[in-house]
């Protein structure tokens, strides 16, 4: 998309990460939460990720239509070299290669920061960014099976890894 800009997330982005999040809460198993973040929750969830672990955002024409983030993948300091992506598109603007230009920023910041691998786990019904993964080098290294439960049904995730 030409004239996108992505950038490090600010506290006045927020409210605009927030409601592109909660849309997926409601309708969709690409996050496995069932209620909505309040903006509180979210003021937490970026006051807990810091240099090491980053947020950006997708901006065009002044609007925020996607973020994404690094976040720890385990709280033991063994696994502090091993973040797991999240990437987030506002619903009306799929398809217009946001989610690659999110996920391409994550990993050149990941390697700036010195990770060594990236995880992105996955429910299995969400074929598209399987897709942008494995465009990205990532590799599928492991199928849970139905360990997790919206919409009255068991959902399978998928982790794919891309070693840095």
């Amino acid at each position: 998309m030409e004239g996108l800009l992505i950038r490090p997330a600010t506290r006045a982005d927020l409210i605009a990460i927030n409601d592109i999040y909660n849309y997926y809460v409601a309708r969709s198993t690409c996050t496995y939460q069932e209620d909505p973040s309040t903006i509180d929750e979210r003021e937490q969830w970026f006051a807990d990720h810091g240099a090491e672990h980053p947020i950006t955002v997708a901006e065009h024409d002044g609007m925020i239509v996607g973020w994404g983030s690094l976040s720890r993948f385990h709280p033991r300091s063994a696994y502090r070299r091993t973040v797991e992506n999240s990437v987030y598109v506002a619903h009306d603007h799929h398809s217009q290669g946001i989610g690659s230009a999110l996920l391409q920023d994550l990993i050149d910041r990941a390697r700036t920061l010195v990770h060594h691998t990236l995880i992105a786990g996955i429910d299995t019904e969400q074929a598209a960014s399987i897709r942008l993964h494995l465009r990205f080098g990532f590799e599928q290294v492991a199928h849970l099976k139905q360990v997790g439960f919206k919409f009255g049904r068991w959902l399978d995730v998928v982790y794919l890894q891309k070693m840095l």
